[in-house]
């Protein structure tokens, strides 16, 4: 499994052609599930755990990997409801996301393919077939299920009396004359709008949401042919990374081939915290990033912004 891995640090030439990279995985059946390669350190043969007494049902206890205690958790079982059966064979996909690192075991590992974010879609509304799936992607004539693994550890982590949503950093403070400049927030998760809103109306300047990079860059494009332009009290653009549509990194990068728009100031706010993608986001021409998610850092860098502008 070491050769599935082994060339990702290569794949950073993606950045900003509007493309993912799922690594594909099974649990017991032919049915394949996607993880974005981005999230995932490694992948493993399943070692020998360490249990935890009273743990999560879905927590299979401690792994000691390259000298680290991790945690695993059966994603079939934290997803389905139904435990992976088989003894052997099976894998741990080593995660790193919103700061953490966290194994998963599986039933088996395929291989990873290049797929264009236009064609992934939203999971399917109604029911509880999509309560998982954070995306769906048609790929050699199957339906590959993506996986909300942020949603999954969230959820174990609360049943555990924990919030993994939000890492308060303390009160966010207003900034004089900040009511004179707008940011842009994108993000195709309205929870994730919702507290970047909150905490930048808390600041005190206006917020303009879109869902995607393709509603992003259509909003920067009409307020650049407004007049007087509507870029002139933009402050920055806060962007996530995985949206449908268009990515972060595409967005990013048009943004910096349009004359127009290539000052724009943008930050990259994103789960993804790997040392592969701090490259993407170097080679997409960012001005910084940020990992999801920090009232406190979100608010710091907004204001440090503020301060550059001279408000």
């Amino acid at each position: 499994m070491a050769g599935i891995m082994s060339s990702v640090d290569q794949r950073t030439q993606l950045a900003g052609h509007n493309r993912m990279e799922l690594l594909l995985f099974r649990f017991e059946g032919k049915q394949r599930y996607g993880i974005n390669v981005f999230k995932v350190r490694e992948v493993i043969p399943a070692p020998e755990l360490s249990r935890v007494p009273h743990a999560h049902p879905a927590s299979l206890g401690i792994a000691y990997v390259r000298g680290q205690a991790l945690s695993v958790l059966d994603l079939s079982y934290a997803t389905a409801g139904q435990p992976i059966q088989k003894d052997e064979g099976n894998y741990i996909i080593i995660t790193e996301y919103n700061r953490q690192v966290q194994g998963f075991l599986v039933g088996g590992v395929d291989r990873i393919i290049n797929i264009n974010w236009e064609d992934v879609l939203p999971p399917p509304s109604g029911g509880s077939a999509g309560s998982y799936l954070t995306a769906v992607a048609r790929y050699d004539g199957q339906m590959i299920q993506i996986v909300d693994v942020e949603k999954v550890l969230a959820e174990v982590q609360r049943a555990g009396g924990a919030d993994p949503h939000v890492t308060e950093g303390g009160g966010v403070d207003a900034a004089s004359g900040s009511d004179a400049f707008k940011v842009l927030v994108v993000d195709d998760s309205a929870v994730a709008r919702g507290q970047i809103k909150r905490t930048l109306e808390e600041i005190g300047v206006r917020v303009v949401t879109r869902n995607n990079g393709r509603e992003a860059l259509e909003q920067l494009r009409a307020w650049k042919r407004e007049d007087p332009s509507g870029l002139s009290d933009l402050l920055m653009v806060v962007s996530d990374i995985e949206m449908p549509a268009m990515d972060g990194y595409t967005l990013t990068r048009s943004i910096r081939q349009d004359p127009e728009l290539a000052a724009t100031h943008v930050l990259l706010h994103s789960s993804l915290s790997g040392v592969f993608n701090s490259e993407m986001v170097r080679r997409v021409g960012a001005d910084e990033f940020l990992a999801k998610f920090h009232s406190g850092e979100l608010a710091d860098r907004v204001h440090k912004r503020l301060a550059d502008v001279g408000a």
